[in-house]
């Protein structure tokens, strides 16, 4: 996918309102990458694919409605300021760096982005009831799921986006935790996936 590509295929997920915010919000990673690393340098070149697209594919296997989000680890705003910016809210964003947490409120504030709230805390810490909860390649699945686990709900979804996924641990880990997983391919890399938990309902079927 070219960053071409990447914008048109944006451009047909979101209304023109959000896509101009999310080219603004672009242009301030971009700038504040200077200040501090939000994102790989190297991946500037290729911000729009690699990390808006990235992002936004949540959307299309939980819509945007579904709830109350959190985003656990936002760093420079993937995925959580991106899927804010396309009506994922009310949504927590949590990144414990208190510099990368006050560009985050920063940018909430410039786009008016009303229901998207930061917490600069671990995830441990924080007080906040999720229908979705997302984390982009922070740490592993189970710590991530033991971490949050306050957070969550018998009918709570999990979006965790991740390199190369261990499809044979899954099981083990989803009937302790009492949940069904699938695997999604990522439209932006052919070795990344989504992996999706959902709650374990009557009969063990999701």
């Amino acid at each position: 996918m070219t960053e071409d590509e990447a914008r048109d295929w944006v451009r047909g997920q979101v209304d023109g309102v959000a896509f101009d915010r999310i080219s603004r919000f672009v242009d301030f990673v971009v700038s504040e990458n200077q200040s501090q690393n939000l994102i790989s340098p190297a991946t500037i070149p290729t911000i729009w694919e690699r990390h808006v697209v990235d992002s936004l594919q949540l959307l299309t296997i939980v819509p945007a409605d579904a709830g109350r989000w959190m985003d656990i680890g936002t760093g420079g705003g993937f995925p959580g300021m991106v899927l804010a910016i396309a009506g994922a809210r009310p949504i927590l964003m949590v990144e414990p760096r208190r510099k990368r947490a006050e560009f985050l409120r920063n940018c909430v504030a410039v786009l008016s982005l009303g229901g998207a709230e930061v917490a600069a805390s671990k995830v441990e810490q924080v007080d906040w009831v999720a229908d979705v909860i997302t984390a982009r390649a922070v740490a592993s699945v189970e710590k991530l799921l033991l971490a949050a686990a306050h957070c969550a709900t018998t009918s709570t979804r999990w979006l965790l986006p991740r390199g190369t996924v261990d499809v044979a641990s899954l099981p083990a880990l989803c009937a302790r935790h009492q949940l069904v997983f699938h695997v999604k391919q990522s439209l932006t890399h052919p070795d990344s996936s989504i992996v999706f938990f959902s709650p374990m309902v009557s009969g063990g079927r999701a």
